[in-house]
């Protein structure tokens, strides 16, 4: 007996597949500073847990598919904050935004079908592609460029009979790049012209630093037969482990085929969107606000942090809470696994993310790692500590 080859030919998360070293490393009482993972130590807003402890009916029963009328009514007003004209039907409740992301493409693809994505990317895309057996075809952006978007000729020359889509992430995650309206106008222009899809991940629309604007694709109505939207409670609100996201499109041929997905795995989880109804109508601007600013404290940390580690190399990412650096390493899956295996500085250790598996291009991101700014700036300053002399350590051995 033998699992099927879909499941032999997908990659192992470069987020998670080191968790079992880390767990290893607690165990052995070594403290590991999670750098691998965008989960945020923010609390969750008291709102959303109140009406958690709230929740009386007696029985935890099916909902809609499509989401629960309280949800789907509240979202509007939230994205009526960003000048969007959004209907509750343009709306499709997921179990999270990776949900959204696998419902789009196994609506959107045929097998052998492609989608054009700039890297690195976000890398759980490159599952969710491969459970709708579409390809993924990538136009790259460096470090040395501050992780930019390529040539808009670039991707065009990508275009085939076989793409569908294009996909962007914004603001990126793992990058923090937040895409220009020029930009996200020209890609739209070539969607048109090329009759394909243009594909937003909108989860850290939020977080944006430095006067850098945030603008919605879906702000762009002349193009709203083609835009599709994937979000999420997971990150504005701190709510990774409620999996309440969203698709949002004008495109209601695409919600209602989506929506077959979604009768299949019968409706998004309820306790959860009691949470985020709560969340969205009760929680007050003023914790995002506060969020944004602890996050761009965070971020500036980390920066100056990473600065200061001879032969590391990183840009001041714009957006989200990520950032791509660089390490004087030639392996960083091989470095990650030594700091958990191998290595501790006064009894701490860090993870990271070896970045190798937000590229589909082989042999990039190999000396790249993927770090997350979800902690404390004083853990953040201990964990750079950590890497620094793993980093010393390693290049002994």
């Amino acid at each position: 007996m033998d699992v099927s080859k879909r499941i032999k030919d997908f990659q192992a998360s470069p987020i998670r597949r080191l968790s079992p070293l880390a767990r290893q490393a607690e165990e052995r009482g070594i403290k590991v500073y999670h750098l691998n993972i965008g989960q945020p130590d923010i609390k969750t807003p008291k709102e959303a847990i109140k009406a958690i402890r709230a929740y009386n009916n007696p029985i935890i029963a099916y909902g809609p598919s499509e989401g629960i009328p309280e949800l789907l009514n509240a979202l509007p007003s939230y994205y009526r904050k960003y000048g969007l004209d959004i209907d509750s039907s343009d709306i499709l409740i997921t179990t999270g935004g990776s949900e959204a992301l696998m419902f789009s493409f196994l609506t959107l693809c045929d097998p052998g079908d492609e989608i054009i994505l700039p890297e690195p990317f976000y890398t759980n895309v490159a599952s969710f592609a491969r459970m709708a057996e579409a390809v993924l075809v990538p136009v790259t952006s460096t470090l040395d460029d501050a992780f930019a978007l390529p040539s808009i000729e670039t991707i065009e020359q990508k275009i085939t009979s076989r793409t569908k889509v294009i996909l962007i992430c914004n603001p990126n995650n793992p990058t923090g790049y937040i895409y220009s309206r020029e930009e996200l106008l020209r890609i739209l222009e070539i969607c048109r012209r090329h009759d394909i899809f243009l594909m937003v991940d909108e989860v850290y629309r939020e977080f944006c630093y430095d006067g850098a604007e945030f603008i919605s694709v879906l702000s762009f109505t002349d193009y709203k037969d083609r835009v599709i939207v994937t979000d999420s409670f997971s990150k504005r609100y701190s709510m990774c482990g409620s999996r309440v996201g969203s698709i949002i499109s004008k495109n209601h041929e695409v919600l209602a085929a989506a929506l077959k997905l979604g009768q299949a795995r019968l409706c998004p989880p309820d306790l959860e969107q009691r949470a985020a109804v709560a969340a969205l109508l009760n929680t007050p601007d003023s914790y995002v606000e506060a969020t944004k600013l602890e996050y761009l404290k965070r971020r500036n940390c980390l920066f100056e942090c990473l600065s200061r580690i001879p032969g590391v190399k990183c840009t001041l990412p714009k957006g989200a809470f990520y950032m791509v650096a660089q390490l004087p390493v030639e392996d960083t899956q091989d470095f990650a696994a030594f700091l958990l295996r191998d290595f501790s500085y006064n009894g701490a250790t860090v993870m990271v993310a070896p970045a190798d598996g937000f590229y589909i291009t082989k042999g990039l991101g190999k000396n790249q790692v993927r770090l997350a700014y979800v902690l404390t700036s004083e853990d953040l300053k201990q964990a750079c500590l950590c890497l620094e002399k793993g980093l010393e350590a390693y290049n002994r051995n």
